[in-house]
């Protein structure tokens, strides 16, 4: 499965904003039914027994039949999985701050489509499709709304082409800030520092009180960073038959000082990219705990006194290990040491990782 998201021309916003008002209502009237039969039962009700509730709306709304079937289902799922009683108000009003951004849900036999065009119930969106949709099998899909008014159709496809690997070695992956990933053979990606970039321009256009600059820097920032983390991990899937990769965690760091730089990298997308880009190349993916692999040594497994230690050791970037000799760079050290609890291999001596 392989999820195509476009764009959809801005004429069609209107149309669009309008059926998601709809899809609001139908979320509001049954997530408020759902709670009044509670209070009166003690009971929640199931998809099911909303169906009954809902049957005939779609001759009423401009709502395909099966979107408010997704709705309700969403509705379902996501109380449960919350273990509420009562979920969040969808707000349709574009001047309130707590508006919801548009979402129309749909399944396959809500649409038709072919290249360029998406068709919803009577209504033909055109698209920017960069993908060729006529050589797809949409399984399911949504449109959605980002924060600057701007409609993209999401299509669950089951036919999309693999991804294909060239590689035969594993390789370790070490998370940083200044290198986003440094590999165990040595090679290091770079990270752009993506909000640094446009932290000025952001700054400005903050105080100015410009709401539709302030969007778009945002917008740019993102996709910027979503661009490179999807060039950085497609090269690496292509070119490795295994990948491992040490279990960093950018919620704990985002509670200390580094939180800014933390944030920005995107190491949990770029992690989640390797993951599923993996499993559709048929290439191994596997996340280890890092503990004590920046201290130890890769050839002896030693932890000296000269080996860096905490966030106070970041400073450290070389080190020499008194055991055996060796100079390591910090960071290709550890990428060496996440390798080598990937394969279960560890070295005599580093027992304690």
């Amino acid at each position: 499965m392989k999820t195509l998201k476009l764009r959809i021309k801005d004429r069609h916003a209107p149309v669009l904003n309008q059926l998601a008002t709809e899809v609001n209502f139908v979320w509001n009237y049954v997530n408020d039914l759902c709670f009044t039969h509670l209070k009166r039962t003690g009971k929640f009700f199931s998809t099911y027994d909303v169906a009954q509730y809902t049957a005939g709306a779609s001759k009423e709304l401009k709502l395909h039949s099966q979107t408010i079937q997704a709705v309700t289902e969403e509705l379902i799922t996501r109380r449960k999985q919350f273990k509420k009683a009562k979920l969040n108000w969808r707000v349709s009003n574009k001047q309130s701050a707590r508006r919801s951004l548009g979402w129309i849900p749909f399944k396959k036999s809500a649409v038709r489509y072919g290249d360029g065009f998406v068709q919803y119930g009577k209504q033909t969106f055109k698209l920017w499709d960069s993908y060729g949709l006529a050589h797809y099998s949409v399984k399911t899909g949504c449109f959605v709304e980002d924060a600057r008014g701007r409609w993209y159709v999401c299509l669950v496809v089951d036919n999309a082409p693999k991804l294909e690997s060239t590689g035969t070695e594993a390789i370790g992956i070490d998370l940083g800030l200044k290198d986003l990933a440094t590999l165990s053979n040595g090679k290091k990606l770079k990270a752009d520092r993506y909000y640094r970039h446009y932290e000025q321009k952001l700054g400005i256009a903050q105080r100015a009180r410009n709401k539709k600059r302030v969007k778009a820097l945002h917008a740019k920032i993102k996709n910027t960073r979503q661009n490179q983390l999807h060039q950085f991990s497609t090269e690496l899937v292509k070119a490795y038959a295994a990948i491992v990769i040490g279990d960093v965690s950018s919620k704990a760091l985002a509670k200390t000082k580094m939180a800014k730089s933390v944030l920005d990298v995107g190491w949990g997308s770029f992690k989640t990219m390797l993951r599923y880009k993996c499993e559709n190349a048929g290439v191994g993916f596997e996340e280890v705990n890092e503990r004590y692999t920046t201290q130890a040594c890769s050839c002896c497994g030693a932890i000296s006194s000269n080996s860096p230690k905490g966030r106070a050791g970041l400073r450290i970037r070389e080190w020499s290990c008194p055991e055996c000799g060796a100079l390591h760079d910090r960071d290709v050290n550890a990428a060496k040491n996440i390798l080598a609890l990937g394969h279960e291999r560890l070295a005599a001596g580093i027992l304690v990782l």
